[in-house]
């Protein structure tokens, strides 16, 4: 009981000190970090809803994500739709998509399913460069402005700032932990994790296997279309790489492999790694500490040479990571906490 309101008052700090953070930081791009920290996480606990709980590792998660975004684009750009109505035709989009998808590939288990769904996701892309009339192409689609959000005649936010997309942010990754827990621990939950343990065992007890799998895409597939929305919003641009790219899905894959699969926290220790890391290659600050601590000099040829490759390298590193992972922490960084935890316990007896 002590230990329920422990977590349950450090939950509210952490979630008081969120809310006022935009109050007490001006600096864009501390709130742009945050930002993209909640779209992380947003991304991973959708991914975790079906490859973390059901055991349906898909590699193709950038096909629902890069619906949702695109959706929401094209209708703001094309037809003056608000996005906060676009987005629900992304939904509503990426709902059948993912019916449609899931009566397809579930039919195949293993490294056929990753295939499959590495398919799909090439075949939205290829979908969308091509269908130039639509999607605009390879060029993609910039939005010039984001219209005010209005309650009748009252603006409530005009979007000029990062503050909006902060809260924005800030709730879609709630919503989507909120999610995460209720699955978790509702009968669909176990209904998934028997799923993941052993299929046929699973469907000998008279679990529908199938319609199980393609509620866990659905779901799974609706708030990563919410979270590609949002980035499409967010950063005002949407192309075919960006959105619908391989990486993307692999990205959203790591979220969860290096925090922890099938964790309600694994995908935020994931996201608290990842997108520090992808930043720090970008801007090449790890290139410049290695030169400030002396252990690289500027001018040498692997400074230079790290300063020109470096920032297009975080595939390779992530993979590097992965790897490191697997070998020492199979179970993602929320498995190794929850082992030293109960070895401490053990030894505290």
């Amino acid at each position: 009981m002590t230990k329920t309101i422990l977590k349950a008052a450090t939950g509210l700090i952490v979630l008081a000190a969120l809310l006022v953070v935009p109050r007490y930081v001006e600096s864009p791009y501390a709130l742009h970090m945050m930002i993209l920290l909640f779209l992380s996480v947003s991304q991973g606990q959708s991914w975790n809803i079906l490859g973390g709980y059901a055991g349906q590792h898909s590699v193709g998660h950038a096909a629902y994500f890069g619906v949702g975004a695109y959706t929401t684009m094209m209708l703001m750009h094309a037809k003056q739709v608000v996005p906060w109505v676009g987005v629900w035709a992304g939904v509503a989009i990426v709902v059948v998509v993912a019916l449609v998808i899931g009566s397809i590939c579930f039919r195949l288990r293993g490294p056929y399913f990753v295939l499959a769904s590495i398919a799909v996701a090439e075949i939205m892309r290829l979908s969308a460069i091509n269908l130039t009339t639509l999607t605009n192409g390879a060029e993609g689609i910039l939005a010039t402005e984001i219209p005010a959000f209005k309650i009748g005649e009252r603006v409530v936010t005009d979007f000029l700032t990062k503050v909006p997309f902060y809260y924005i942010g800030l709730v879609l990754a709630l919503l989507t932990i909120a999610i995460t827990y209720w699955v978790q621990h509702s009968k669909l939950g176990y209904y998934f994790q028997a799923i993941r343990e052993d299929q046929d065992a699973a469907h000998s007890l008279g679990i529908h296997i199938t319609v199980y799998k393609n509620i866990g895409l659905v779901i799974s597939a609706v708030l990563t279309s919410l979270a590609g929305a949002f980035y499409g919003i967010y950063v005002g641009f949407v192309d075919p790489p960006t959105v619908l790219g391989l990486d993307v899905s692999v990205q959203i894959m790591l979220i969860c492999i290096i925090g922890g699969m099938g964790t309600l926290w694994g995908p935020v220790l994931g996201s608290l790694i990842l997108v520090p890391l992808s930043e720090a290659l970008r801007s090449n600050m790890i290139t410049e500490g290695l030169v400030k601590i002396g252990l690289v000099s500027a001018d040498s040829r692997i400074g230079l040479f790290l300063k020109e490759n470096l920032a297009h390298a975080h595939v390779l590193l992530y993979g590097i990571l992965v790897v490191l992972v697997i070998l020492f922490m199979p179970e993602g960084l929320m498995g190794f906490v929850k082992k030293m935890a109960a070895r401490r316990n053990r030894e505290a007896v």
